[in-house]
Protein backbone atom coordinates (compact mmCIF):
# COMPACT_ATOMS: atom_id res chain seq x y z
CA UNK A 1 0.00 0.00 0.00
CA UNK A 2 1.55 3.29 -1.12
CA UNK A 3 1.12 6.12 1.38
CA UNK A 4 2.99 9.41 1.52
CA UNK A 5 3.76 10.77 4.96
CA UNK A 6 4.54 14.46 5.35
CA UNK A 7 6.67 14.74 8.47
CA UNK A 8 6.54 18.54 8.39
CA UNK A 9 2.73 18.60 8.36
CA UNK A 10 0.80 19.80 11.39
CA UNK A 11 -1.50 16.78 10.91
CA UNK A 12 -0.42 13.81 13.08
CA UNK A 13 1.11 10.90 11.17
CA UNK A 14 -1.59 8.44 12.26
CA UNK A 15 -4.26 10.80 10.87
CA UNK A 16 -2.38 10.98 7.58
CA UNK A 17 -2.42 7.17 7.42
CA UNK A 18 -6.14 7.08 8.26
CA UNK A 19 -7.10 9.73 5.69
CA UNK A 20 -5.04 8.25 2.87
CA UNK A 21 -6.33 4.73 3.57
CA UNK A 22 -9.94 5.97 3.61
CA UNK A 23 -9.33 7.77 0.31
CA UNK A 24 -7.98 4.55 -1.25
CA UNK A 25 -11.04 2.64 -0.02
CA UNK A 26 -13.50 5.29 -1.23
CA UNK A 27 -11.91 5.48 -4.66
CA UNK A 28 -11.85 1.71 -5.13
CA UNK A 29 -8.08 1.27 -4.88
CA UNK A 30 -8.64 -0.96 -1.85
CA UNK A 31 -11.62 -3.26 -2.21
CA UNK A 32 -13.65 -5.18 0.34
CA UNK A 33 -11.75 -8.07 1.98
CA UNK A 34 -8.38 -6.67 0.84
CA UNK A 35 -5.71 -7.44 3.41
CA UNK A 36 -3.87 -4.37 4.67
CA UNK A 37 -0.14 -4.58 5.37
CA UNK A 38 0.71 -5.74 8.87
CA UNK A 39 1.33 -3.04 11.45
CA UNK A 40 5.06 -3.84 11.51
CA UNK A 41 5.38 -3.98 7.73
CA UNK A 42 3.63 -0.64 7.17
CA UNK A 43 5.59 0.96 10.02
CA UNK A 44 8.84 -0.21 8.44
CA UNK A 45 7.80 0.96 4.96
CA UNK A 46 6.77 4.40 6.25
CA UNK A 47 9.67 4.61 8.72
CA UNK A 48 7.32 5.35 11.61
CA UNK A 49 6.55 3.71 14.93
CA UNK A 50 4.45 0.54 14.94
CA UNK A 51 2.35 2.22 17.64
CA UNK A 52 1.50 5.01 15.18
CA UNK A 53 0.29 2.51 12.58
CA UNK A 54 -1.62 0.57 15.25
CA UNK A 55 -3.36 3.79 16.32
CA UNK A 56 -4.32 4.45 12.67
CA UNK A 57 -5.65 0.91 12.17
CA UNK A 58 -7.63 1.18 15.42
CA UNK A 59 -9.18 4.46 14.22
CA UNK A 60 -10.04 2.89 10.85
CA UNK A 61 -11.67 -0.03 12.64
CA UNK A 62 -13.62 2.27 14.96
CA UNK A 63 -14.94 4.18 11.92
CA UNK A 64 -15.99 0.93 10.23
CA UNK A 65 -13.51 0.97 7.36
CA UNK A 66 -11.40 -1.96 8.59
CA UNK A 67 -11.92 -5.23 10.44
CA UNK A 68 -9.04 -6.68 12.43
CA UNK A 69 -8.83 -10.39 13.18
CA UNK A 70 -6.27 -11.19 15.86
CA UNK A 71 -3.50 -13.29 14.35
CA UNK A 72 -4.73 -12.84 10.78
CA UNK A 73 -4.48 -9.10 10.14
CA UNK A 74 -6.59 -6.16 9.11
CA UNK A 75 -8.99 -6.23 6.17
CA UNK A 76 -11.04 -3.62 4.31
CA UNK A 77 -14.49 -3.96 5.87
CA UNK A 78 -16.81 -2.18 3.53
CA UNK A 79 -16.36 -1.14 -0.04
CA UNK A 80 -19.78 0.47 -0.32
CA UNK A 81 -18.53 3.59 -2.02
CA UNK A 82 -21.88 5.38 -1.93
CA UNK A 83 -22.08 5.00 1.84
CA UNK A 84 -18.50 6.18 2.29
CA UNK A 85 -18.95 9.14 -0.05
CA UNK A 86 -22.04 10.15 1.92
CA UNK A 87 -19.94 10.04 5.09
CA UNK A 88 -17.34 12.26 3.44
CA UNK A 89 -20.07 14.73 2.42
CA UNK A 90 -21.20 14.90 6.06
CA UNK A 91 -17.63 15.77 7.05
CA UNK A 92 -17.52 18.56 4.45
CA UNK A 93 -20.84 19.91 5.71
CA UNK A 94 -19.56 19.92 9.28
CA UNK A 95 -16.37 21.72 8.18
CA UNK A 96 -18.41 24.33 6.32
CA UNK A 97 -20.65 24.88 9.34
CA UNK A 98 -17.57 25.34 11.51
CA UNK A 99 -16.12 27.87 9.05
CA UNK A 100 -19.38 29.82 8.96
CA UNK A 101 -19.55 29.94 12.77
CA UNK A 102 -15.94 31.12 12.86
CA UNK A 103 -16.66 33.83 10.28
CA UNK A 104 -19.72 35.03 12.19
CA UNK A 105 -17.74 35.13 15.44
CA UNK A 106 -15.33 37.51 13.67
CA UNK A 107 -18.25 39.75 12.71
CA UNK A 108 -18.47 38.70 9.07
CA UNK A 109 -21.85 39.09 7.38
CA UNK A 110 -23.48 36.33 5.36
CA UNK A 111 -22.60 38.26 2.21
CA UNK A 112 -18.92 38.49 3.21
CA UNK A 113 -18.83 34.78 4.01
CA UNK A 114 -20.48 33.97 0.67
CA UNK A 115 -18.04 36.19 -1.22
CA UNK A 116 -15.08 34.56 0.55
CA UNK A 117 -16.52 31.10 -0.19
CA UNK A 118 -16.83 31.96 -3.88
CA UNK A 119 -13.25 33.29 -3.99
CA UNK A 120 -11.90 30.13 -2.38
CA UNK A 121 -14.07 27.97 -4.63
CA UNK A 122 -12.51 29.53 -7.75
CA UNK A 123 -8.97 28.45 -6.75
Amino acid sequence: MKLIINHSSMQPIYEQIVEQTKEKIMHGELTEETTLPSVRTLAKDLKVSALTVKKAYDALEQEGFVNTVHGKGSFVACANQNLMLEEKKKEVEADLEKAIRKGRSCGMSNQEITELFNIVLED
